[in-house]
């Protein structure tokens, strides 16, 4: 026995020692972002021998991986009789902690309780509070992994992605059936001792699933450009560098400094319609990180005004409103105007800050021509122009209603009216009954060319109504009250 463990200890020392240079030059640091749980079978079906070449195997396969929270955390759950969860998401922040961990795991022997395990597996990955990708790495040799079809499929509903690797004496069929798509990059089944040909592929499989994107652009314009990138620094621990320049190839390059503690910034004084390559660099005595790029190309160039619009319409104002608003860019706007076709011109004169005017004194029922200008700073001016018109003045269809005494119980009624639309008018007022205490009403139509009429026997204080009558209906009136022993009526 002891010199079977000697030998498993040789072959890991070997194997890590084939791979060291290999992964000296690993260029997957702070490249992704997520959780990768080991679902790595632990039964008494595996050969001993397969069990610590699996565990070789995943050492090198997780080693370049930058490690923790922000990062990629790795948990280790083995299946047996019962699972045993040797290591949590949360426990290894760095590789030498891992490294030295999957050293020291034991095979469980007993057997093979997957769907017991994978229970487990489904708490660790649903109900973590982490949002990012979560994988299940499902290492086995295939032998009898009990009905697994149900739970695999559970957990790939709730958006885990299932990659299995098998040292093929099982049934390929379940597998197949486990695995997210596509199969060919996430099932593997390959003989313990060729199995390190597949780790570059399957790390490759890993890195598109889990891959963060660190540096992206969050706002562009035509001069400007925000970068933002998830932080692996601290203001103690590091700074930093960016450079950037166009892709043109007599541009030079610019260098900015930024503190460990940032993840935002914003490029300014860009060229508009310009191709842009930027680089972060991430400075640290602590840690190797691999430099960030993202390449992006600024908008077309655009001058205020570029949009004018009318609105707020009325018969004597309109409000002219235009856009973008470029404080920085424009000295001043102009807005003129005049009535088409040979109305005046007039000019309002407006601050770099203004993008809106309400434009008065204007003619009811009148199209003006209205052109916007800016002089921008470098001396290049802009103008847009469009057509408004002021809203027709309607006056009401009935003014000014006068009761006036003519007689002792006579009421001469006159009122200002247009006429346009007119049907006619209805009059209505109470009058005197001599039968009934109450009054009686009264009422009238007239014709549209109609401004006054002459009633007698009203009541006191009767009240008088005309109201203009259109094709559609009665319209509003007016009313007044007639006290008979004024000379003047209201």
């Amino acid at each position: 026995m002891k010199g079977f463990l000697l030998g498993i200890c040789l072959l890991w020392a070997m194997l890590q020692r084939s791979h060291m240079q290999i992964a000296s030059r690993a260029t997957v640091l702070n490249c992704c972002e997520g959780d990768i749980l080991l679902l790595l079978d632990s039964s008494g079906s595996v050969l001993n021998y397969e069990f610590f070449r699996l565990l070789v195997f995943t050492a090198e396969l997780l080693r370049p991986f930058s490690l923790g929270r922000g990062h990629v955390r790795v948990g280790l759950l083995q299946v047996g009789t019962n699972p045993n969860l040797e290591f949590d998401l949360d426990v290894h922040n760095n590789q030498e902690s891992l490294q030295r961990a999957l050293q020291s795991v034991s095979q469980l022997q007993g057997d093979t309780n997957t769907e017991a395990a994978l229970r487990v597996a489904q708490r660790l990955l649903t109900e973590t509070y982490e949002n990012g990708p979560k994988i299940l790495l499902w290492l086995t040799d295939g032998v009898q992994p009990g009905d697994v079809d149900k739970p695999m499929s559970e957990l790939k509903a709730q958006g885990v992605s299932v990659l299995a690797v098998s040292t093929v004496h099982g049934n390929y069929q379940v597998l197949q059936r486990a695995v997210t798509p596509p199969r060919q990059s996430h099932l593997y089944a390959v003989d313990i001792d060729n199995i390190e040909i597949i780790t570059e592929d399957l790390r490759e499989a890993i890195i598109k699933i889990i891959r963060a994107e660190r540096l992206r652009v969050v706002d562009l314009t035509s001069h400007t450009a925000v970068l933002q990138w998830r932080p692996v620094l601290s203001a103690d621990s590091g700074y930093y560098e960016l450079l950037y320049n166009s892709m043109r190839k007599m541009d030079t390059e610019n260098r900015r400094v930024l503190p460990g503690d940032s993840s935002l910034v914003e490029i300014t004084n860009l060229l508009p319609d310009t191709t842009y390559t930027a680089a972060l660099r991430p400075e640290s005595n602590q840690n190797l990180f691999s430099t960030l790029s993202v390449h992006f190309t600024t908008l077309p160039d655009v001058l205020s005004p570029a949009v004018v619009s009318v609105s707020d319409s009325g018969p004597r104002q309109i409000r002219v409103s235009w856009g973008p608003l470029q404080p920085a860019r424009v000295q001043r706007y102009t807005v003129e105007y005049g009535a088409i076709p040979s109305g005046d011109v007039h000019t309002v004169t407006l601050r770099s800050q203004q993008n809106s005017t309400v434009l008065t004194g204007l003619e009811p029922g009148t199209q003006y021509l209205v052109t916007v200008s800016a002089l921008h700073v470098n001396g290049r001016e802009s103008a847009m122009t469009v057509r408004a018109c002021t809203q027709e003045a309607f006056l009401p269809a009935l003014a000014d209603l006068h009761l006036t005494l003519v007689e002792r119980q006579g009421i001469q009624v006159a009122w200002q009216a247009h006429q346009e639309g007119l049907k006619g008018y209805w009059l209505s007022w109470e009058t005197e009954n001599s039968r009934s205490i109450k009054p009686s009403m009264s009422s009238v139509f007239l014709p549209a060319t109609s401004r006054s009429t002459r009633l007698t026997q009203l009541a006191p204080s009767s009240r008088v109504c005309v109201s203009p009558v259109y094709s559609s209906g009665r319209g509003d009136g007016l009313c007044c009250t007639a006290e008979r022993h004024t000379g003047w009526l209201s």
